[in-house]
């Protein structure tokens, strides 16, 4: 049985301790609103912070890609967008949108590629079986998700 991936949308108001000197928002903070967004998807997939600290089991960022298209600044209201794109045996990948509520525009797209890992031990885990049959996702290839990867000699 197949069903529609997670999504979910989070708000976020751009706070002071967000922006630079100038009440824009620093990189480092959007990546922080992303997390608040995929924390609460990996909790639609069965990973909620209760379950994760039980089992020792936690899904862990091994790459980002993040596109800033405009700035967000001070006391804007922020909407992100997150949403389970694809799955293989060892990896999932999220795509988040970020818009500004005000006027809709896109401030920010970015893509994540996580793994499960058992902690305190950092043992990569396979990722549940079930999820190959759970939601409706294209086969995925890591080199066609992510084109753009560095070739070491």
């Amino acid at each position: 049985m197949s069903g529609t991936p997670p999504q979910l949308e989070t708000r976020e108001e751009v706070m002071f301790f967000d922006t630079d000197c100038g009440g824009v928002v620093h990189n480092l903070a959007y990546l922080r609103m992303i997390e608040t967004c995929r924390t609460r998807l990996a909790a639609l997939m069965g990973m909620d912070l209760r379950t994760m600290a039980e089992t020792r089991e936690y899904p862990v960022v091994t790459r980002t890609e993040v596109d800033y298209r405009r700035p967000a600044k001070l006391g804007d209201w922020l909407v992100i967008r997150g949403r389970l794109e694809a799955i293989s045996r060892a990896r999932f990948w999220c795509a988040f949108e970020m818009r500004r509520e005000a006027d809709g525009q896109t401030l920010v797209t970015a893509r994540q590629a996580l793994a499960l890992v058992r902690m305190p031990e950092g043992k990569p885990m396979r990722l549940p079986a079930v999820w190959a049959t759970q939601w409706d996702l294209p086969p995925s290839q890591a080199g066609s998700l992510f084109p753009y990867q560095r070739v070491v000699n």
